[in-house]
């Protein structure tokens, strides 16, 4: 069970990665990264976000790219909510595949 603090954190950082994501790929035509899902440590030192990449056939190397630029993500995180948390926290970024699955499902019900 996650705390308010917890579930005010998440959604704050859920919004402004979302932000920050959406204003690097209108730089790429054709690629579409969301958010879909922040959960934090009890800590709140450690913050995992679960992101959708559009197309999944991208979805690979965009989060290898993410991971590997994970410390310039978090900083500019901070700036923008550094007046907001005390601490910013560490990112980790997984692939949130759930689209995809829903996808093969409603595909093997129609055949």
């Amino acid at each position: 069970m996650e705390s308010n603090r917890q579930q005010k954190i998440n959604r704050l950082i859920q919004k402004e990665l979302s932000e920050m994501f959406l204003l690097e790929t209108k730089k790429m035509q054709g690629t579409l990264i969301s958010v879909t899902a922040v959960r934090v440590s009890p800590d709140l030192g450690i913050a995992h976000a679960y992101l959708s990449i559009f197309p999944s056939e991208k979805g690979n190397e965009l989060l290898q790219n993410i991971n590997e630029n994970v410390k310039e993500i978090r900083y500019n995180l901070g700036k923008r909510v550094g007046k907001q948390l005390r601490v910013i926290p560490e990112l980790t970024f997984h692939m949130d595949d759930s689209l995809d699955y829903i996808e093969n499902i409603d595909r093997l019900l129609n055949n």
